[in-house]
């Protein structure tokens, strides 16, 4: 199967520049494709990547400076932009910013690449118009070399192999019917229904002070000045450790859940929409947007999409199947009778079942696991393996062999409370 190797460069003085450029190049292609294709779209046509790679083979004889980047990273280029155009829509692909986007471009064939080891600890990749350039040999290549990607991050350059390891996906866990749900939170990174906790701290307090402090000096800084750049460059610094920090403790955490589970099963959430600001507009102005602030950064910290993923590949590895599942109610019901209100949850870990006759206790995010699990089993049950799929079937109560029933009110002291519960005492069978 299709797997990663990513290296970190040391390129010469000349051959910085040449990336540099490189990636400039790719960027305005980019650009400009992407004008083009809005522009069609405002006239009711279409434009694919047929025409336009035909028509950058023209434009190459009237702008001289297209010709310095090779012409296959600038069609890869072309593709990338047609595959997100048709994968998000064309007005929603993102324009690539000279300040906030990383540098990169791709050498998509395989037989202008070559690798050859120099040491222990050095190896070197030879790249179209670039040469022979050295990177730290980290670890074994592991297969067949598909392509190569270049980006800069953090004040480095590094090059990233797509390879082919000739490993073949498993049909079957080794630990067969082991199953365990995932509860991502702010709190903790994850937590499972078998009541592990995983997390790290991914900031020191030391870089985080300096972060803030380099913050405040960038916004004492005029745009386009040197002095601006320089602190920018400081504070991708930072967190660019963070963002390795985050990476490694996604792929270990993923590594051991999916060698012991053979199902795992997630929460669909769509981050995207949880992590939006909530300031609104100049007419309708948004409320508690501090408060939301925090929430969102707190979110993003904990790499809720970086350990989906890292499942995902992990799984592949193992024959563990990964199942998203609605994750409505899933930290307010309880995993033991099944009754819903949010009276449940006392506080951010204390989870009491205010049902009569239950009062289950437990931790919040260790309930909501099992939860979710149970969700998943019952997907799974029904055949319906596919991500973002509708549950089909409701997990079935411990206390009552019955499913929850949907839209009836809980009494609470007297108190109607809007919820999901089921009814209390059990009906009979």
């Amino acid at each position: 199967m299709l797997t990663g190797r990513r290296y970190r460069l040391e390129p010469t003085a000349g051959q910085t520049m040449q990336c540099e450029d490189f990636a400039h190049v790719c960027r305005a292609v980019w650009n400009t494709g992407l004008e083009q294709r809005r522009e069609y779209r405002r006239r009711g046509a279409w434009m694919s990547y047929a025409p336009q790679c035909k028509e950058l083979a023209e434009a190459k004889h009237e702008h001289l400076w297209l010709k310095t980047a090779p012409s296959h990273t600038l069609q890869q280029t072309l593709k990338d932009l047609d595959r997100a155009c048709r994968e998000r829509g064309t007005f929603k692909v993102q324009w690539r910013s000279q300040a906030r986007w990383s540098p990169s471009f791709r050498f998509p064939d395989p037989q202008q690449i070559q690798v050859e080891r120099l040491g222990r600890k050095w190896g070197r990749v030879k790249l179209p118009k670039l040469g022979w350039v050295r990177f730290h040999w980290s670890r074994p290549l592991g297969g067949e070399i598909r392509s190569a990607t270049v980006t800069r991050r953090s004040g480095h350059w590094f090059v990233s192999f797509l390879v082919d390891d000739q490993a073949a996906t498993r049909n079957r866990h080794a630990l067969p019917g082991t199953a365990v749900g995932i509860d991502r939170g702010v709190k903790f990174a994850a937590v499972t229904s078998d009541g592990d906790f995983h997390d790290r701290a991914f900031i020191r307090p030391g870089e985080a002070e300096r972060y803030r402090r380099l913050q405040q000096q960038l916004s004492r800084t005029r745009k386009g000045s040197a002095n601006r750049a320089k602190t920018r460059a400081r504070m991708n610094k930072i967190m660019g450790r963070v963002t390795d920090r985050r990476g490694d403790f996604c792929a270990q955490t993923a590594g051991r859940i999916v060698r012991k589970n053979a199902l795992v099963v997630l929460e669909d959430l769509r981050i995207k929409s949880m992590s939006t600001s909530a300031s609104g507009t100049l007419a309708e102005p948004g409320s508690q947007v501090r408060q939301k602030a925090g929430l969102n950064r707190a979110i993003l910290d904990k790499g809720w999409h970086r350990l989906e993923l890292a499942l995902t590949s992990a799984a592949r590895y193992t024959g563990t199947s990964v199942v998203k599942v609605n994750p409505a109610y899933t930290s307010l019901r309880c995993s033991a009778c099944g009754f819903v209100t949010e009276g449940n949850r006392e506080s951010q870990a204390v989870f009491v079942c205010k049902a009569p006759g239950c009062g289950h206790r437990d931790h919040a995010d260790v309930n909501a696991g099992k939860n979710i699990k149970a969700a998943g089993l019952a997907v799974s049950a029904c055949g319906d393996l596919g991500a973002g799929r509708s549950v089909k079937q409701e997990p079935v109560s411990r206390a009552t062999g019955r499913t929850p029933h949907r839209g009836i009110l809980a009494l609470r002291g007297g108190e109607e409370v809007k919820g999901t519960v089921i009814p209390w005492p059990p009906p009979r069978p």
